[in-house]
């Protein structure tokens, strides 16, 4: 497996003289390096026979879109078991399988021994080393579609109690965590971890010999344009440059109850009580136990509750209240945050959130969303008395109905079209138009004599009237 990844990264220039082949060298790993933010592999394997044939399409640098990978999936859904697992990890790359795998026969320190061990065993196996990330999206639905079963989100302890059946389909959805630190033990720990987990999983279905097809994939890429950029812009001076951080983007706050329902997500959530404020953000967002007691979903009402122990001493819990109406005008469905409630020490307060309100095929989404004035104030007190409580919400983005995944549906944004800057543009346009038809007005209202005075001629005589 990871001799086949590590084939997928290598130029074949050997024959080229040196200098052309470090400039296409480095042309190349630029292009894979972009190309590599919208890719996540796909691996494939069954224990059944001859349900894949050679992907002869995926030469280096070939991305497999969704059309090709039907053509892949299709012979396996119709042909093959009618079990399913898919472990989908929250970030993989290719390149994961070249640092961490057991390259060059040192198998000994791999971190992917089970899922090597599964290949090398399994009847019919196929890598996909680029797909696209649009394909892997819409994956689960794809899968459910095919084989008439819902997903069933599982883990070790579920499946242990789960009696799978060669005869009827299932949809066995195992999620795969994966670590956001820059450090490298972090990311191997991480994927020896869930490479020890697809071993249980594929340990139990050997016992109960119950055949499967399984397939390994991820949401997203881990790696980015900036590991390698430094080789496209030239080999001897950057090396030592540091390179630049970027943001570490957590996956949104998901309330699921047979299937993700509530997505929430905010790049910066901050509550104050008495002016002392704290950062939610790092409790919030990448947490595996989240405290969503409480949470609620139907296809009317939502409730999305978010609990911590010891905030400001004590136990708070957020709640957002929102609601799914009919409206005959628009013919749509349309939601809205009816409030934000915050619970603590028995007391309750209530925030009037109706501002945020889109279609509810759509999400909502705002740069700000807070108490403050000075950020817009969509969230405003139930009662005219100052609030001891507020909150601040930067890039804000929420849905509660028609979710798909857990991927955002598209956006309904509360920056209106026209921004303060446009309107200041129109004013001054329309002023220097108004200047510009006033002295073109000017200039054709004047009017020269029609007759002038010829010393050749008689002269004009000029009545005087008294």
């Amino acid at each position: 497996m990871a001799a086949t990844a590590a084939a997928c990264v290598r130029e074949g220039t050997r024959r080229a003289p040196a200098f052309w082949q470090m400039r296409l060298l480095s042309l190349w790993l630029v292009v894979a390096a972009a190309a590599t933010e919208q890719q996540v592999p796909l691996v494939l394997w069954s224990s059944d026979r001859d349900l894949w044939a050679p992907a002869t399409d995926t030469h280096e640098g070939h991305i497999t879109s969704d059309l090709q990978l039907s053509t892949y999936l299709d012979p396996a859904l119709e042909l093959g078991p009618r079990n399913v697992l898919l472990f989908l990890q929250d970030k993989l790359s290719v390149e994961d399988f070249t640092a961490y795998g057991g390259v060059f026969g040192n198998k000994q320190d791999s971190t992917f021994s089970n899922l090597e061990n599964a290949l090398d065993l399994a009847p019919s196996s196929l890598v996909l080393p680029a797909v696209d990330w649009y394909a892997v999206s819409t994956l689960t639905t794809y899968l459910q579609e095919k084989l008439g079963a819902s997903p069933l989100h599982v883990d070790l302890a579920t499946l242990r109690e789960l009696k799978l059946n060669a005869s009827l389909p299932a949809l066995l959805l195992i999620r795969l965590p994966y670590t956001a630190s820059s450090g490298l033990m972090a990311p191997r720990e991480a994927l020896t971890g869930n490479d020890e987990i697809i071993g249980q999983v594929l340990s139990m279905l050997k016992s109960e010999d119950v055949p499967y097809t399984a397939a390994l994939t991820a949401v997203r890429p881990s790696r980015v344009a900036r590991d390698v950029a430094m080789v496209g812009g030239g080999l001897g001076r950057q090396l030592l440059q540091k390179q630049p951080v970027s943001p570490v983007i957590h996956p949104p706050v998901s309330y699921n109850d047979t299937a993700p329902r509530i997505l929430f997500w905010a790049e910066n959530f901050s509550v104050a009580y008495r002016e002392h404020w704290e950062d939610l953000t790092p409790m919030t967002f990448g947490v595996q136990q989240l405290n969503l007691t409480g949470s609620f979903w139907n296809d009317s009402f939502a409730r999305l509750s978010l609990t911590y122990e010891q905030l400001f001493g004590t136990t708070v819990t957020f709640k957002f209240i929102l609601a799914n109406r009919f409206y005959p005008v628009s013919a749509r469905h349309w939601f809205t945050m009816e409030r934000l409630e915050i619970h603590s020490n028995g007391s309750v307060v209530y925030f009037n959130a109706s501002q945020i309100t889109g279609p509810s095929i759509y999400s909502f989404h705002c740069q700000y969303v807070s108490t403050l004035s000075k950020q817009g104030s969509l969230l405003v007190p139930s009662t005219t008395q100052p609030s001891l409580w507020h909150m601040t919400l930067q890039d804000f983005q929420i849905q509660a109905f028609n979710v798909t995944g857990e991927q955002f549906s598209y956006a309904s944004d509360c920056a209106g079209f026209f921004s303060p800057g446009i309107w200041m543009g129109l004013l001054t346009s329309l002023f220097m138009l108004f200047i510009f038809t006033y002295g073109l007005h000017m200039i054709l209202s004047l009017k020269t004599m029609d007759r002038f005075d010829d010393h050749k001629g008689p002269t004009i005589t000029l009545t005087q009237i008294v």
